[in-house]
């Protein structure tokens, strides 16, 4: 079972670091930490396309924050439900405890994970520059 990271920034300009360190405090090794630098209006970025693909049962995602996932209000919530429901892989948002699917959660924290899901996937579409 790998944990792996993805890494998203909107243009080459934007500097990656943050998110990186980030994930290296989380424990995930570099060369586990996927890179892509253009925008999140879809689900396109060729790294994200490879690691879904690489991604297996039981495997860990880890974001630093819902809008590095997406932009896209519907395809956050089908990309969550394709990597959390069909894939079964967890996924843990570094910014947002809450929205962490590993084992153990009971009924309760996966209905407020999921409401919280919705919310911030929101306010990553509403917030576009």
């Amino acid at each position: 079972m790998g944990t792996y990271g993805y890494v998203r920034v909107s243009t080459k300009e934007q500097n990656e670091d943050r998110q990186i360190i980030a994930m290296q405090a989380f424990g995930v090794t570099d060369p586990c930490i996927i890179l892509d630098k253009q925008s999140g209006k879809d689900f396109e970025c060729p790294g994200y396309r490879r690691l879904v693909q690489k991604l297996k049962a039981g495997d860990t995602l880890v974001i630093k924050s819902i809008d590095r996932l997406g932009r896209n209000y519907d395809e956050i919530l089908a990309q969550w439900r394709l990597l959390t429901k069909e894939k079964q892989v967890a996924v843990v948002v570094l910014d947002i405890p809450l929205l962490d699917t590993r084992q153990g959660r009971d009924l309760t924290g996966v209905l407020i994970a999921g409401i919280v899901l919705q919310l911030l996937s929101y306010v990553a579409q509403t917030d576009k520059p």
